[in-house]
Order: C-alpha cells, then sequence, then structure tokens
C-alpha cells in the first residue's frame, strides 16, 4: 500500500448538511491587503538537453520571500481545523497566523501580517486553479503556493475522477501564467496526499465508516469495510489517479526554474488518526497542517541551498 492522505473537501451533493463549508471563498490573511514589492530572481536557465520532450530547467535560488499567496483547496483554506462546518484560514498550513499553527508563512516571513493572501476555496478543483493563479497575480507575491487535486480524485466515483490531460492543462496554463506575469516569484508546488492512506488509517472506526459513509469521497471511501476485488479494484484505480496527478506536477513545475516540487513529500508522509479533524475524520487538524508547513519548508529550504 502507498501511504500519505488526502483530506479534503469534496463538495458531493451528498455532503451538502455535513460539509456546508465547502463553499467558501479566499480570504486575505492580515489586516493590509496592498501588494509587497517581489524580490528573488530567477537566472536563465537553458533546458537539460537529454533529448526529451519535457526537460527539467535548472532551479534558481532566489532570496527569502516577504509576501505569500496560498492556492488549492479545503486543505489551505483549514475547513474544520477550528470548527464543524467552517473554513479556519488562520490555521493554514501556507499563509495561516495561529499561534497553534507554524505555517510557512510564519517560518518564511519576518512580517507575516499584511503580507498573505489565502485564495484557496474548499471544494476547488484543477479547473479552478486558473483564476486563484490570476488572483494571486494582483497581488504580486513573493512565493506562491499550491496543493491542488484530492478533489479531482475524491468523487462521487471513480468515473468522474478528472482526466489526466485536464489535469495538465490547468497545472500547465497556471504555472506558465505564473512566470510570465510573475518573474522573480518562486512557486512552490505540493504533491496531491495520498487518499489510499485516508482509507487504511480510518477503515477500522465504526465512527468514522459513519462519517464516511455520509457521501465523503465515495470513489475511494464508499463500502471502507468491503476487501473484495471489486471494492479494492476501484480504491487502486483512484489511487492510481492521484500517482498520475503528482507525475504531473513534478513534470510541470520541472518546467519552471522557480518552482520547487515536494518530490512527492505530502504523498508519502504516514499520517495517522491524530492529523485528521474530529468533526468529520478527513481534513487535516493542527497537527496535520503543521506536517504540511515543515514539509514545505523542508523542501523550500533545501531548494535555497542547493542553489
Amino acid at each position: 500500500m502507498r501511504t500519505g492522505t488526502a483530506l479534503v473537501c469534496t463538495g458531493a451533493a451528498a455532503l451538502s448538511l455535513v460539509l456546508a463549508g465547502c463553499t467558501g471563498e479566499g480570504a486575505t490573511q492580515g489586516k493590509d491587503r496592498g501588494s509587497a514589492a517581489p524580490s528573488g530572481g530567477a537566472e536563465d536557465a537553458g533546458d537539460a538537453g537529454d533529448g526529451s520532450a519535457r526537460p527539467e530547467r535548472a532551479r534558481a535560488a532566489p532570496r527569502p520571500p516577504a509576501s505569500v499567496a496560498a492556492l488549492g483547496d479545503s486543505i489551505t483554506r483549514g475547513f474544520h481545523a477550528c470548527e464543524p462546518l467552517s473554513d479556519c484560514p488562520e490555521k493554514s498550513w501556507s499563509t495561516g497566523d495561529s499561534k497553534d499553527v507554524d505555517s510557512l508563512a510564519q517560518r518564511l516571513l519576518d512580517k507575516p501580517s499584511g503580507h498573505t493572501w489565502n485564495f484557496a476555496r474548499s471544494g476547488a478543483q484543477v479547473a479552478d486553479l486558473p483564476v486563484q493563479t490570476g488572483e494571486a497575480i494582483a497581488r504580486r507575491p513573493d512565493l506562491v503556493t499550491i496543493l491542488i487535486g484530492a478533489n479531482d480524485a475524491c468523487t462521487d466515483s471513480a468515473a468522474d475522477m478528472t482526466p489526466v490531460a485536464d489535469f495538465r492543462t490547468a497545472v500547465a496554463d497556471s504555472l506558465d501564467r505564473l512566470e510570465a506575469d510573475l518573474p522573480r516569484t518562486q512557486v512552490y508546488v505540493s504533491s496531491v496526499p495520498s487518499l489510499m492512506r485516508l482509507w487504511e488509517v480510518g477503515r477500522g472506526s465504526v465512527l468514522t465508516r459513519q462519517i464516511w459513509s455520509l457521501g465523503v469521497c465515495q470513489s475511494m471511501l464508499a463500502e471502507p469495510s468491503d476487501l473484495g476485488a471489486s471494492a479494492t479494484g476501484r480504491r487502486e484505480e483512484v489511487q492510481d489517479r492521484v500517482v498520475e496527478f503528482n507525475a504531473v506536477l513534478q513534470e510541470e513545475c520541472g518546467e519552471h526554474p522557480l518552482c520547487v516540487y515536494d518530490d512527492g513529500a505530502a504523498f508519502q508522509y504516514a499520517f495517522t488518526g491524530d492529523h485528521l479533524s474530529r468533526w468529520d475524520s478527513f481534513h487535516p487538524d493542527e497537527d496535520g497542517q503543521n506536517v504540511l508547513a515543515r514539509i514545505a519548508y523542508d523542501k523550500l529550504r533545501a531548494a535555497r541551498e542547493e542553489g
């Protein structure tokens, strides 16, 4: 079995009474909505020259950022991290300012207040990424974080999952636009956490199974106690799609010299029940948000050191 866990708000109709927060809008962290001047510089980087169709370009090492914008879904919105049925962006792994979560922004910025923007939306799929990208570009942040894709695999059924080609188009267009409009802004791309790990962790709990039966991520979590060939094959199909999405994220990020991919760290992380919200056994709680923040910080620090 693969490890990691995906913790997202699906937005499915069957969840409307339980996960009403899926319709939440993006919000700004801090008091000041003004933009910050970009910092860090991308040096010209050539292709790898190995003859492949999509060579990975050389990495660049920008200066530490002074502002951060977050793109993504309910994970980054901190859904269920504070109260049931509501977003909690102050506990977001990326831009949160709560003392309970040592967010990426708090680890990186000297003055986070007024210099972070959370444009993630609960229930978002990759098709929503270009719109969020435009919102981020308007603020001209030094760093943009992206965690998107779990809702594209976590659907009502495996047949409803986003095709890989469509996923690639949305990711590529967004990264291309970020580089074109903000050539000195660094981008951090997280892998999609593992839905299979979520099933492994929660399937033994009667309470968790009851919560999931309300309509949570049915492509993976429907009939969680069923170990028959059909149910097993369905789960493997969903997990394989997550793997394909992560391959796209890695490849497309590799096309941009100021983009840092987490090398599958979020996907591979062995989340436990202690990392999940007590409200739905699905979204990350404070501990889960801290894990994602630590992974991102370590990857960005390593990229600067290697550069």
